[in-house]
């Protein structure tokens, strides 16, 4: 038997390396943490690919008034833009519990603030204040009527800031007649924003688990929590009368303070899919990245969407796949998305940008057309998006409220009169800086 040295020192046994008999057949190209770089992988590019086929999916219900077609072909159990949600949570479970796991629960939600609100913000006031009132002047001559609405831009923002949706989809009524006309199929301004509500869920579980130490001491408990998660989903899949099929949970809501209603099949699956993710994260010396278990979880993803389980089987196989990819992929693809991240901004602009084209009949050019149309804006303002707010604005991450930084400089001088070999904290001018906060989209 063949032996090698462990990290430690000591000689290990192949079979005793990780991945186990993955180890000794072809294809095996090491560990998740011997191969996983922070500054090599394409996690930039697959983000990218995640919020386009969003934009291509809900130009479908928008224009034409019908899910895409993997809705059908998939036995109505997802469509493209909810499988790319579910991607997203696969990428953000892996990065974010990284942040969660070594950084204080302050600075992390200050970090997670900063890379979710500044965008949305910005995408609500340019559709309430800009997009929106174009189109009610282009559908009725006049800005009056518009401000004073009672289901105006200012009801709109009050219920839209916090993700909660609380006030409605539509502003003014400027959808509703787009829907009347016959040019609008979907009822709401932005309607991808329903996901951004349980990524900052998922972002407050993992938050709790870092402060209360899980993620650096009890990590086992994530994946047991996933389990936990998979066993309910596993359950409905079973009591369905056919494989194929959305659960019956679809429609069970509960109301979550700050965020309000919520769906409690979303609830269920996007946590679940997001602790896959942290799992991953966190086990990562463990996971074996492997090309014939991409093969095998391309093969299940597949099937599960032909025949069935796609909740139960093709969710986990997506989320290897999705790693594998981040990993494997060639070189030049590492590049995308490294510097300038405009995946956020596509899928918080994507939506409003195909209602205004199909409200002003671009449709009717057909489907490359409105989607050569409706990526080309979408891009502009998610550029615009990134340049303006969310880069710049990330810049202050390492920022500590005046309050605070006079409270540390107290207790670092406490400490220092009481043990003079304790050297004082440094000041704000010399602070360490705090990690990078992983570039990730809703």
């Amino acid at each position: 038997m063949s032996r090698r040295l462990s990290s430690s020192g000591t000689p290990q046994s192949r079979g005793n390396r990780p991945g186990g008999w993955l180890s000794v057949l072809p294809g095996r190209r090491g560990t998740l943490a011997e191969l996983y770089s922070g500054r090599a992988n394409s996690f930039g590019l697959l983000r990218l690919l995640l919020a386009s086929a969003v934009v291509v999916s809900h130009m479908y219900p928008i224009a034409w008034g019908h899910l895409d077609p993997l809705w059908i072909k998939s036995g109505e159990q997802t469509d493209l833009g909810k499988m790319a949600v579910v991607g997203f949570f696969v990428l953000s479970g892996f990065m974010i519990s990284a942040s969660g796991a070594r950084t204080p629960i302050g600075r992390y939600s200050w970090h997670r603030a900063l890379r979710i609100l500044p965008g949305l913000w910005g995408s609500l006031l340019v559709s309430a204040l800009v997009i929106i009132p174009l189109l009610w002047h282009w559908q009725h001559g006049t800005f009056d009527g518009y401000w004073n609405h009672p289901q105006g831009p200012v009801n709109y923002l009050k219920g839209t800031w916090n993700t909660s949706i609380s006030t409605g989809w539509d502003i003014s009524g400027v959808i509703a007649e787009g829907r009347n006309r016959g040019t609008n199929f979907d009822i709401g301004v932005n309607g991808a924003l329903w996901s951004l509500k349980y990524e900052i869920l998922c972002y407050i579980v993992i938050g709790m688990m870092g402060a209360a130490g899980v993620l650096q001491r009890a990590r086992k408990f994530v994946p047991l929590l996933a389990l936990g998660l998979w066993v309910l989903i596993l359950r409905d899949w079973v009591n369905m009368p056919t494989l194929r099929g959305i659960p019956g949970e679809m429609n069970s809501v509960v109301y979550v303070p700050f965020l309000g209603a919520m769906s409690m099949h979303f609830i269920i699956h996007l946590i679940f899919i997001f602790m896959i993710g942290a799992t991953f994260q966190l086990y990562r010396e463990r996971l074996v990245i492997h090309d014939g278990l991409a093969v095998l979880s391309a093969a299940v993803l597949g099937l599960s969407l032909w025949v069935g389980g796609l909740f139960v089987f093709g969710y986990p196989a997506f989320a290897y796949l999705l790693i594998w990819l981040a990993i494997r992929l060639p070189r030049p693809f590492q590049k995308i998305g490294r510097k300038r991240d405009y995946s956020y901004g596509i899928y918080i602009y994507g939506f409003t940008v195909e209602q205004a084209l199909a409200m002003l009949g671009y449709a009717k050019h057909g489907k490359p057309v409105y989607l050569a149309l409706a990526m080309a804006g979408t891009v502009v303002l998610s550029a615009l998006s990134w340049h303006l707010l969310e880069s710049p604005l990330m810049k202050a991450k390492n920022w500590t409220p005046w309050p605070v930084r006079k409270l540390k400089e107290r207790a670092a001088a406490r400490a220092a009169a009481h043990d003079p070999l304790v050297a004082p904290a440094p000041g704000p001018e010399s602070e360490p800086a705090a990690e990078k906060p992983p570039r990730v989209s809703a």
